[in-house]
This record gives C-alpha cells, structure tokens and sequence, in this order.
C-alpha cells in the first residue's frame, strides 16, 4: 500500500523544483495556474527569492505547494515511462501540505486548491502581524511530558505538531516559548525554535481561522479518490460534508502526525513518498514506523530513487 505525503511549510528553499520543471516541461502548467490566481509571477517566487522572502507566510505557503504538485506530477510521468504505472492507495500531508494532498485525491480542483491556499496565507500572515507567536521544535521528550509543562506555564504555549514520539513541535507568545524552553533544557531536553512568522495551528491564529472559513465556503469539495488522512483527527478522514469548518479548525488544531502514520500502517501502507521540498516528513517516516520503504521527491536525482522503490 502506498502513500503519497506533502511537505509542509518551513520546507522551502529558493530554485525548488527548477530542474524538475527543467526537465518535465508540462508541469510548466502549474506554474501558470498558480500565477494567474494568486496574481504573480510563480516561477520568480519559487527560483528567485531570497531565502528570508520565500521564508514569509504569503510567499512560503503557495510556494511549497506548487512545488509539491510540481514533483508529484513530474513523477507520474516519470515512473509511467519506465512501465510501471504510479498509483497510490492514501494522501496525507503535514499543515499546508492537507491542500496538495486534497488537489491530488480529487478532493478540491487544482485551481480551486490555489485559490483556497491565497486566502489561508493571507490570512494567517495577517493574524501572524496582530499577534506575535512563536514556535519550538522540542526533541527526547514524551508528548506528554511536553503538554504537563505548557500547561503550567503562566504564559500562553500548547503543543500544536506531534512530529514523532521524540519530538513534538510548541506555539505561543514569545514569552510563553521562552519560558518553557528553560524548564525543557533543566530536564535535559533539545529545543530549537523554528523560523516562522507566527503560532501557527494554535489559538493566536483563530483571526485568520474565521477570516478564511468565510473564504473556503465559496469553494467545492468532493470526496477523494483514495484514503484520505487528516492532521486534525489523526486518522482516515471519512466525512466530507463541511470541508470548511474543518479547514478552518485545521488552522488552531493540533498536527496529529504521529497518530496518522500509526493508522496508516495500520491500514497496511508499506511505502511512503513525500513529494515537494526538503525531507522531513521522510525523515518522520522512518524514525517513527519499522519495516516500511520511504522516499522523498523534490529533484531529478530523488525522483530517481522513488522510481527504483516503487518498481
């Protein structure tokens, strides 16, 4: 059984996906889609910016998604042309990466997956500048452990991405980061903030959770093709029937990833490729399940090896 995964954001880096579009030239069309709904030029975001531009909000979320696309529509073709038809049984994806996983499955069309994707970094770019969050990545703790200590902080902090049993990833204030990062380090744990713009999958971002239902329920929604698992309940997701409210709860929920992959080997996956930008996912896969093959897709050369593991 085989699952396609997304990257999610904090994965981008400048020139992503040039030498696929390189050397795949119809997936010059997503470039196009892309540029026309959100009104720029897609190929100067993703191949020209600077690291801290591409890094911001507006920029980083609909860049890691054309990407993800980019590399997964390259290997379709890639892995056709050696006999082997590409086919995949589950999609699921990390945040931002829900959106590629939902335009792959048939869940949104991939015009509508752009238009979604503007109005979600739009608005939490803007709730990200009214409220001043942070983020955390805290390694050789359990999750438990983690929440008993944001739960006693005075200020504001919550576990929003349970990454692997090793490491989960916190949001709050500044304050809140700050003061739980100093009884993480007395109990000998590893923290690292991360380069974001704001408290992301946490109650700092209900602003921009309301502002964007009101723009998802303008959109159509369809059940997907294949198994579909969600971020927010950690499992296989059954009930399409109010995709807005439970995008826009997606925004201050919880990344329950560790959950997901339990299900999804349970359910019988033994392959995972993550297709898009960097390979933390990858990574998660293989530090978190045994006796599955997994490989990420962002270039030639990892396109490449995904085709010698799938055939």
């Amino acid at each position: 059984m085989t699952i396609s995964l997304f990257s999610g954001q904090g994965s981008q880096y400048p020139g992503m996906g040039k030498d696929i579009l390189e050397a795949y030239p119809q997936t010059g069309e997503l470039y196009d889609i892309a540029s026309d709904i959100l009104g720029r030029d897609m190929r100067k975001v993703c191949f020209e910016s600077a690291p801290e531009e591409l890094a911001q909000t507006i920029n980083a979320q609909p860049a890691v998604l054309l990407t993800s696309l980019v590399c997964f529509s390259a290997a379709i073709s890639c892995i056709q042309k050696d006999g082997t038809p590409f086919s995949y049984d589950g999609v699921a994806g990390h945040s931002l990466g829900e959106y590629a996983a939902m335009a792959v499955s048939g869940v949104v069309s991939t015009e509508d997956v752009f238009r979604l994707i503007k109005a979600r970094a739009e608005a939490m770019d803007e709730a990200a500048h009214e409220n001043k969050g942070a983020m955390a990545a805290v390694m050789k703790l359990a999750p438990e452990q983690i929440e008993e200590v944001c739960a006693a902080a005075k200020n504001y902090v919550a576990a929003v991405n349970y990454n692997s049993p090793a490491q989960t990833v916190i949001a709050g204030t500044p304050e809140g980061i700050d003061e739980v990062s100093e009884v993480f380090a007395g109990m000998k744990a590893r923290v690292v903030k991360l380069n974001v713009a704001g408290a992301f999958h946490s109650k700092l971002m209900q602003s921009a959770a309301d502002k964007f239902y009101e723009a998802a329920k303008s959109i159509t929604f369809n059940a997907p093709k294949v198994k579909y698992y969600s971020n927010v309940t950690g499992g296989e997701l059954t009930d399409f029937s109010d995709m807005p409210a439970l995008l826009a709860k997606h925004i201050v929920s919880p990344v329950r990833f560790t959950s997901e992959l339990a299900a999804m080997q349970a359910a019988g996956a033994d392959i995972f490729l993550e297709f898009g930008p960097g390979k933390t996912l990858t990574g998660l896969v293989k530090k978190t399940l045994s006796g599955v093959a997994a490989q990420n897709v962002e270039n030639l050369e990892t396109l490449e090896k995904a085709a010698e593991i799938y055939g």
